[in-house]
């Protein structure tokens, strides 16, 4: 019991006092274990325990394909593939900033990465365009949270690590969401842009401008056409296909489009050994806490508290719900999967709500959590994009909240839309 109170009042006071959430999960871990008198081994093992795993080798090589697909200019080829087709409607910047985030999804599986790539060209079209700072750095942000529905998903293959279920099935699952997602956001923004008269249109592309673009962009868009169809066509499993993707990656850098040199290659690994370093730093970290969980029965105590509160499946839902828009607010996506996803599988199973459908709610959530103050990952990426604060981001980005919210709800309380195409295409 005293355990318990140890792991949470320390990880507490380090969240609030703005330590890293991976050093706030590992430093509480370790002070419990001093506390309980855990042998120290014990330490190597669960975090090896957790970041060793087949699954998880697919995260190194999706954050690289990501990289190398932003340098070698296909985020500027897609915005400006979507601009021809969109860009001369009313509000069409906000279309292309949509549409693009949900192409790009399809190629990094990462919510902030979605937003760097394409914030840095779109962001600034729209401020010029007259969508205003505040507005244009919000709809990227909430656009970005995509990044993490759409497949591939690093989030889905963490969840997939920790409950067992098929990465392909649940990477088929996500799609409809992540659409939904993405009308739910054009609609918002139309909404929000309703009352302003100074928005400059680009002049209507001909066919002829849109083919080009097209084969511009041709072999970025052919990138996630290889990777799912490749697991789907059983030509390799999806941690096959994340190195597929990343080999491909470099193949249309160095060959095709010709913008990558041999240096850039360098410093593409170093940055992708940064950003997986780090995600792999939280997963190793985020393992041991839940451990501890475990092992002191804080997992098994919650999962009886929640299944007598929630004496049926739709109060069981709204309350996961409202647990995981809360956890968003503090905590990142990896982390908050290995708290919270012991805690409710148990009860969902007793529930019989379908493992894979709950993958996506739980993740739809996490993109929330994204672009929620106080630690909103998309909305500091946009921030730094834009040049303004995250008060001013904040009141932008909450028509976009509101939206993402209501696909949650429906997306919730709907799963067939989340298990119809898995469904339809006879996945296990």
């Amino acid at each position: 019991m005293w355990g318990s109170a140890v792991l949470f009042a320390s990880f507490v006071v380090l969240l609030l006092l703005n330590i890293p959430i991976a050093l706030c999960l590992g430093i509480s871990s370790i002070v419990t274990m001093f506390y309980l008198h855990v042998p120290i081994s014990m330490l190597a093992m669960n975090i090896y325990a957790g970041i060793g795993k087949f699954t998880l080798l697919a995260i190194p090589f999706f954050v690289l394909a990501g990289c190398i697909m932003d340098k070698a200019g296909i985020s500027a080829k897609l915005i400006n593939l979507a601009d021809k087709f969109v860009g001369h409607k009313k509000g069409g910047l906000a279309f292309v900033c949509v549409i693009t985030s949900c192409f790009f999804a399809a190629i990094s599986g990462s919510g902030p990465a979605t937003v760097a790539a394409l914030g840095s060209v779109i962001i600034p079209a729209m401020i010029s365009a007259g969508y205003g700072v505040d507005m244009s750095s919000a709809l990227m942000s909430a656009a970005g949270s995509i990044g993490i529905v759409i497949p591939p998903s690093i989030v889905f293959v963490v969840y997939s690590s920790i409950t067992g279920v098929s990465v392909g099935k649940i990477f088929m699952a996500g799609v409809i969401p992540g659409i939904l997602m993405g009308i739910a956001l054009i609609i918002a923004s139309l909404f929000v842009l309703k009352k302003n008269k100074q928005l400059a249109m680009h002049t209507k592309a001909t066919w002829e401008e849109r083919w080009r673009a097209f084969i511009d962009a041709f072999w970025g868009i052919l990138m996630p056409v290889i990777i799912l169809g490749g697991i789907y066509g059983g030509l390799f499993t999806p941690t096959e296909a994340a190195a597929v993707s990343a080999a491909y990656g470099l193949f249309v850098g160095l060959v095709i489009y010709r913008s990558m040199s041999l240096r850039d290659v360098v410093d593409i690994l170093k940055e992708a050994s940064v950003q997986s370093g780090g995600i792999m730093l939280i997963v190793g970290c985020a393992s041991l806490f839940a451990w501890l969980c475990q092992s002191e029965g804080i997992s098994d105590m919650a999962s009886e508290l929640l299944m007598s509160i929630g004496v049926n499946q739709t109060i069981f839902l709204l309350l996961i719900t409202a647990i995981m828009l809360v956890a968003g607010f503090f905590l990142e996506a990896t982390s908050a999967l290995y708290i919270f996803v012991p805690i409710i599988m148990p009860v969902a199973q007793a529930f019989k709500y379908d493992l894979v459908a709950l993958g996506v709610i739980l993740t739809v959530n996490m993109a929330i959590g994204q672009i929620t103050p106080p630690v909103g990952v998309n909305l500091y990426v946009a921030c730094n994009i834009g040049g303004i604060n995250l008060k001013q981001i904040s009141k932008s980005v909450f028509p976009f909240v509101i939206a993402l919210i209501i696909v949650l709800l429906i997306v919730t309380y709907i799963p067939s839309l989340s298990l119809f195409l898995p469904t339809f295409m006879g996945m296990k």
